[in-house]
């Protein structure tokens, strides 16, 4: 018979995994405290940008001033979003696969509104997308609603072909991302600067970021919610 682990032996053990706790405790305070002195250092009566962005409306490609600055005036602050999001993901995809079991059968009432809402959900995220450029909406609007059409295919059983798990899946999740460093490198070359675009072709290049960004918004919200990494060991 093996014998017990002596009780010292045990409480080594939890020693270095207390310490982490501590530091990460300490880390998420220090950040919080950080937060709230910057929040609190505000002047009450900041002017704002809304001059300087009225301004510079004619050379951004859209009317829509928060597509403006989303996308095109602080355009790197939207790829670190997405990038964000993708790091998300990949910290549930280490957690492990999906746990794999035998589906029931979606009720009626549930079967029929994932049919019934699925296209109108997907209709709308695009016309989300194409109004950003002059009114509200924008990819991740649009993601959003992509990732719930996603979500209510989930909540009925139905997953992703196993052909669709692997590559096709990871290209949809990195394309948003993976379009903006394109774009950032594009514009360094041609303008010498970082996501600064040609005026005359603004406008395109944002609804082709915009496009991008929506699907790999849309795919990792189901994604997350999904709860791990798809694998072709789980049921078509």
């Amino acid at each position: 018979m093996m014998r017990d682990k002596p009780l010292h032996s045990i409480s080594d053990d939890y020693r270095p995994a207390a310490v982490v706790y501590l530091l990460s405790a300490l880390a998420v305070v220090t950040v919080a405290a950080l937060l709230v002195y910057v929040v609190l250092s505000l002047p009450p009566n900041a002017p704002g940008l809304t001059d300087h962005v009225a301004a510079q409306m004619a050379q951004s490609g859209v009317s829509n001033p928060v597509t403006a600055v989303l996308l095109n005036f602080r355009g790197y602050d939207t790829l670190l979003e997405m990038v964000v999001l993708f790091v998300a993901l990949l910290g549930v995809w280490a957690l492990g696969d999906v746990a794999r079991h035998h589906e029931t059968a979606p009720g009626p009432v549930l079967d029929t509104l994932a049919r019934v809402l699925t296209p109108v959900l997907i209709l709308v995220a695009a016309y989300l997308l194409w109004v950003g450029a002059h009114a509200p909406g924008g990819a991740f609007q649009a993601g959003s609603v992509l990732g719930a059409a996603g979500v209510l295919l989930l909540l009925t059983g139905w997953r992703p072909r196993i052909a669709l798990m692997d590559l096709p899946l990871r290209l949809i999740l990195i394309i948003g991302p993976a379009a903006f460093v394109a774009m950032a490198v594009m514009t360094l070359l041609i303008e010498g600067q970082l996501l600064t675009y040609p005026v005359m072709q603004a406008g395109t290049l944002i609804l082709i970021l915009e496009t991008a960004a929506m699907l790999s918004i849309g795919v990792t919200l189901a994604a997350l919610f999904l709860g791990g990494q798809p694998r072709d060991t789980q049921n078509k």
